[in-house]
């Protein structure tokens, strides 16, 4: 049974950056395609960004696109997602997920396991 445990989340002024990490027990991170989801009060879960199982392609939305950076470290079995720019409309749950897809995966249903998510919340 894969376990994902996020951390790093908090709260920041508009403008600021955190970094999230989501670390594996169970079997490798490698094995999986990786994605990070948002979850705000009173809206859908949406996918933020997605990795493929060896790093080699990304996506990220675009809602996010060029303030958000996926990656992940295969040695410590761990995803990260880098948040810079942060805006107001950023805060939310975050959440990452595995997938036994080996390409990207962009859909809910394409994901197997879940963590239980960490709060971001960025003021004004």
């Amino acid at each position: 049974q894969e376990q994902l445990v996020e951390s790093g989340g908090g709260a920041v002024q508009a403008g600021g950056s955190l970094s999230l990490s989501c670390a594996a027990s169970g079997h490798t991170v490698r094995s999986y395609a990786m994605g990070w989801f948002r979850q705000a009060p009173g809206k859908e879960r949406e996918l933020v960004a997605a990795i493929n199982w060896s790093g080699s392609n990304t996506y990220h939305a675009d809602s996010v696109k060029g303030r958000f950076i996926i990656s992940r470290d295969g040695a410590n079995n761990t995803v990260y997602l880098q948040l810079n720019t942060l805006k107001p409309e950023d805060t939310a749950v975050y959440y990452c997920a595995a997938s036994f897809s080996h390409g990207v995966a962009v859909t809910t249903m394409e994901y197997d396991y879940w963590g239980q998510g960490t709060q971001v919340t960025v003021s004004s």
